[in-house]
């Protein structure tokens, strides 16, 4: 049998090489173009096969990076012209600390522990700001009870750090430290308030030991860091950065999130203090304790002279063995916490003393005094 033969549509050509009819060779002529310039675009070719690189220009940016006022890095910005890093040179050696104008005028707020090795022996105190330029230092004043010490250079027109409330500062308030942990300068690390009316012992030797109800923080604080400004998410200042907790006695460990701050608030009584009168006073009862007692609240030393004579608390009635457990309420329990509650008012003011002897409680008010120097 033999079949039709079927007619064979004709194979159309690829269409780089396909004619365009006639009727519509405009538009199929546009298509390709349009196709060609797309490939073109993505190949760096154009539709005539020159290369286009070789006309790109390519675009400088000015693009610039904007910070919130109130971001770490605009806070820390605003203040780090205020911050300074201290040299100091003694007989003993050399060491580095922070601090930072508490005024336009050249005063500057540190810890007494960073200058007092220099301010013993005559040494030299050199102050770098934050602009490059470096001054030599005079010491107006410092107190080693409150671990402070105010510095003054020959200078004018400088920035200081606004004062912030201490005593409105939260458990988890945002702060930054800003300093010069192991001579670093203009170091910034941020963390939060960890805990508030922390007692802590500092210094550096037992003849100048210092006791701070301070505030507490999980920022990092390194040797170095000493004197430099705790700043809240404003830029104002809320405590002087002052002490770390070590694991033994090596600091060399550095920070473990365990940082101490004088609160703003007592080290600026402090430091009005040393610049009218070059000396600070702090409040007394008029008792000695026992460092070694651990049990409940804090002993009136038995031996030497515990009570004071003259003193408020001997006026009160109290003696040596008596046991201190609270201040105007507040639980008192080891030496440190009664040094520093009292240590937080001011002179003359009225406090209520709760104590203890021979298991019977009593409570009275004394009126606090100016210690003796």
């Amino acid at each position: 049998m033999i079949f039709p033969r079927k007619k064979v549509a004709p194979v159309a050509a690829p269409w780089w090489q396909a004619k365009p009819s006639s009727r519509n060779s405009k538009g199929s002529l546009a298509l390709i173009a349009v196709l060609a310039g797309g490939v073109g675009g993505i190949l760096g070719v154009n539709a005539s096969g020159a290369s286009l690189f070789n006309r790109v220009n390519l675009v400088s940016s000015t693009s610039t990076i904007e910070r919130a006022p109130d971001s770490v890095a605009g806070t820390a910005q605003r203040v780090l012209p205020s911050v300074v890093s201290i040299q100091t040179r003694s007989l003993t050696g050399g060491g580095t600390g922070s601090g930072f104008f508490i005024d336009s005028d050249g005063y500057i707020l540190t810890n007494n522990h960073v200058i007092s090795s220099a301010a013993q022996s005559g040494g030299s105190i050199r102050v770098k700001l934050n602009d490059g330029r470096t001054f030599s230092a005079k010491v107006v004043g410092r107190d080693a009870s409150y671990d402070l010490a105010v510095l003054k250079i020959a200078a004018s027109g400088l920035k200081a750090l606004q004062f912030g409330d201490s005593d409105l500062v939260a458990v988890g308030d945002s702060v930054i430290a800003i300093g010069s942990p192991l001579g670093l300068s203009g170091t910034v690390t941020t963390g939060i308030i960890s805990a508030k009316n922390r007692p802590v012992t500092a210094g550096d030797s037992s003849s100048e030991s210092s006791f701070i109800n301070a505030l507490q923080t999980d920022a990092a604080i390194n040797p170095g860091n000493s004197g430099g400004p705790l700043v809240d998410s404003t830029g104002a200042v809320i405590g002087v950065n002052s002490a770390i907790a070590s694991l033994g006695s090596d600091l060399r460990v550095g920070s473990i999130g365990l940082g101490f701050a004088i609160p703003i608030n007592q080290a600026r009584k402090t430091a009005d203090q040393l610049i009218k009168n070059g000396v600070a006073t702090y409040p007394v009862i008029g008792i000695s304790l026992d460092m070694n007692y651990a049990g409940e609240g804090a002993q009136v030393a038995t031996s030497g002279r515990g009570i004071l004579p003259g003193s408020p608390a001997e006026k009160a009635g109290l003696r040596g063995g008596d046991i201190v457990i609270a201040l105007d309420g507040k639980p008192i329990n080891a030496p440190e916490e009664l040094i520093v509650s009292v240590r937080s008012k001011n002179v003359g003011d009225v406090v209520t003393v709760t104590y203890k002897r021979n298991g019977v409680e009593k409570t009275v008010s004394i009126t606090l005094i100016a210690a003796k120097k």
